[in-house]
C-alpha cells in the first residue's frame, strides 16, 4: 500500500460567513440569528458578537493571498443569506450579490477552487420570526434562496454544499438551545430537523436543474460514539446517541427513513409531513461532506428526556482533549469514514471539517503550534488508513483558514492556521500552515552586573542584523532599567 495520498486528492480549508466577514450592517446586509443571539447577555463567551470577526468583507483580497502563498488549491465558504436576501424574502441586495462576484471571482484568478455551501447557520432574523426552521415557509424560501445563489454563481461554482450541519442547525439551535435562535423542545426540534433536511434536497435539485455537472454534497456532524461500559443499558444509550446524531440525518436522505425503531419519539415527526415529502427527501448527492473532531462516550441515565444517556465529559475520562475539551480521538475519523462508506447510496466522502484549538504561544517570532500539528497529522494519518481500507473519502478540509468567532465560545476558542489579532486584524501564519522555524536552544546562565539569571538562547542566522546576539525581555525583563539605543 502506498503511504501517500493520490494525487487527485482535494485539499483544502473552510470558513463561515458570520464567522469571518464582519461587516455586519453595511451595504444592506440584514440581521441574521446570530446578530440577535450574540446580542442576548449570557448567550456567547464574554459577550462576543461577529460584528467585525475577522473583517473578511474588506480584506479577502489579503486572505486569498495567504493562500496562494501557501499553495492551498481549494476554499470552503458560504454564503451569507442575509447579505443577498436582508429579510429572507425575494427583495435582493445587489450589493452582497457584488460582494460574492468578487470573492469568487479573485479565488478563480488565484487557482483556488471555490466551494460555496449555502447555508452556515446564518438564517435571515426576518424568517426567524415567522418561526425559522420550525415553519415550513423556510422551505420555499430556501428554495427561492439557492435558486437565486446557483443563477447568480453557478457559471464559476462546481461544488457545492447545501446544508451545513443539520444536526446542529436544528438540536443546538431548537432543542436544547445553545446555538441560534436558542429555541428548546421537541415542538421546536422535530419541524427545524425536518425542514432542514428537506432544504438540503431541494438546494441539492435546485442547483442540478440549472447546472447538471456540478457536483452537489451535504455536510453532516459525525462523532464517533462509544459506551462507557459493556452493560446493557450502555450499549443501549449509545445506540440512541448514535442514532440521533449520525443516522437520523443521513438515512431519510439515502430512502432509508427516520430511526424510529432506536430512538422512538421521532415517530412523532410525522405530523410535520406533507404528501411527497418521503420521495422529496431522497438525494442522490454527489458527494457527503463529513465533519469529525472527537469521539464522545455514552452512559445510560434515565433522567435525560427522549433519549436516556448522557455525554461523559473528557475532562473525566483521564484522556488528551482539546481547548473545546473535546478528546483528541485520531481513530473516530477512521470509523467514521468505513461507517459513512458502507451505506449503498454514499458515493464519495469529503472531509469538509476537521481541525482543533490550542493555546497558541507566540515564541521566537512565530506561532510554534505543536499540538494542532500533531493533531492534524494523527488525524490525517486515520483518513489515509481509511481510505487504503476502502473508505471512500477523497478530500480533506481543514476548519479552519483564520481563527474567527467560534460561535457561543465566541472568540475564546482558536481554530485557524492564520492567527488573527482582533484589535488591528493583523495575520500572522501559524506553523500549521506550513510557515516553520526550527532553532536550537541551550539553556545557561548569563552573568549581568554580578547577578546570574537563567536564560534559553534560541541560535539563529544574524548576519543581517545589527547585533549576533540578542537578550530579550524574558531574560532581563522586572530586573534592569535598558538603554535601547545602546548595544552590549
Amino acid at each position: 500500500m502506498s503511504s501517500h495520498f493520490p494525487e487527485d486528492f482535494t485539499w483544502g480549508t473552510a470558513t463561515a460567513s458570520y464567522q469571518i466577514e464582519g461587516a455586519f450592517d453595511v451595504d444592506g446586509r440584514g440581521a441574521s440569528i446570530w446578530d440577535t443571539f450574540s446580542k442576548t447577555p449570557g448567550k456567547v463567551v464574554n459577550g462576543d458578537t461577529g460584528d467585525q470577526a475577522c473583517d473578511h468583507y474588506n480584506r479577502f483580497d489579503e486572505d486569498i493571498a495567504i493562500m496562494k502563498d501557501l499553495g492551498v488549491s481549494a476554499y470552503r465558504f458560504s454564503i451569507a443569506w442575509p447579505r443577498l436576501f436582508p429579510m429572507g424574502d425575494t427583495v435582493r441586495e445587489e450589493r452582497g450579490f457584488d460582494f460574492y462576484n468578487r470573492l469568487i471571482d479573485a479565488l478563480v484568478a488565484a487557482g483556488i477552487e471555490p466551494m460555496v455551501t449555502l447555508y452556515h447557520w446564518d438564517l435571515p432574523q426576518a424568517l426567524e420570526d415567522k418561526g425559522g426552521w420550525a415553519n415550513r415557509d423556510v422551505v420555499k424560501a430556501f428554495e427561492f434562496y439557492a435558486t437565486a445563489c446557483a443563477e447568480a454563481f453557478g457559471d464559476r461554482i462546481s461544488t457545492w454544499i447545501t446544508i451545513n450541519e443539520p444536526w446542529c442547525v436544528s438540536w443546538l439551535g431548537y432543542s436544547n438551545g445553545v446555538h441560534a435562535p436558542g429555541k428548546k423542545g421537541m415542538n421546536n426540534f422535530l419541524p427545524a430537523m425536518h425542514h432542514a433536511l428537506l432544504c438540503q434536497a431541494i438546494g441539492f435539485n435546485t442547483i442540478k436543474e440549472k447546472f447538471p455537472e456540478a457536483c452537489v454534497g451535504t455536510t453532516y456532524s459525525c462523532t464517533y460514539v462509544t459506551p462507557k461500559t459493556y452493560s446493557e443499558k450502555d450499549l443501549k444509550a449509545t445506540e440512541r446517541v448514535d442514532a440521533l446524531i449520525n443516522r437520523a440525518f443521513i438515512e431519510p436522505t439515502l430512502g432509508l427513513g427516520y430511526p424510529i425503531k432506536a430512538i422512538p419519539f421521532l415517530k412523532h415527526i410525522a405530523k410535520h409531513f406533507l404528501p411527497g415529502d418521503e420521495e422529496l427527501l431522497k438525494v442522490n448527492f454527489d458527494f457527503i461532506g463529513l465533519q469529525n473532531y472527537t469521539r464522545e462516550v455514552v452512559a445510560h441515565n434515565t433522567y435525560v428526556p427522549y433519549i436516556n444517556a448522557k455525554l461523559v465529559p473528557a475532562k473525566k475520562r483521564n484522556v488528551d482533549y482539546t481547548l473545546m475539551n473535546w478528546e483528541i480521538y485520531p481513530k473516530s475519523i477512521y470509523y467514521l469514514i468505513l461507517k459513512f462508506s458502507k451505506y449503498a447510496g454514499v458515493k464519495k466522502i469529503i472531509i469538509t471539517e476537521n481541525g482543533a484549538s490550542f493555546f497558541d504561544e507566540f515564541k521566537h517570532n512565530m506561532f510554534d503550534d505543536k499540538e494542532r500539528i500533531e493533531y492534524i497529522k494523527s488525524y490525517l494519518h486515520q483518513v489515509l488508513l481509511a481510505k487504503q481500507n476502502g473508505g471512500k473519502v477523497d478530500g480533506y478540509f481543514i476548519w479552519s483558514l483564520t481563527d474567527n468567532f467560534e460561535w457561543a465560545e465566541g472568540y475564546k476558542q482558536r481554530f485557524g492556521l492564520v492567527y488573527i489579532d482582533y484589535e488591528t486584524q493583523k495575520r500572522t501564519i501559524k506553523n500549521s500552515f506550513g510557515q516553520t522555524e526550527e532553532r536550537f536552544c541551550v539553556r545557561t546562565l548569563i552573568s549581568i552586573k554580578g547577578k546570574n539569571i537563567r536564560s534559553e538562547i534560541s541560535f539563529s542566522i544574524r548576519k543581517e542584523m545589527r547585533y549576533p546576539i540578542l537578550i530579550g525581555r524574558k531574560t532581563i525583563g522586572k530586573k534592569f532599567l535598558i538603554d535601547v539605543s545602546k548595544g552590549f
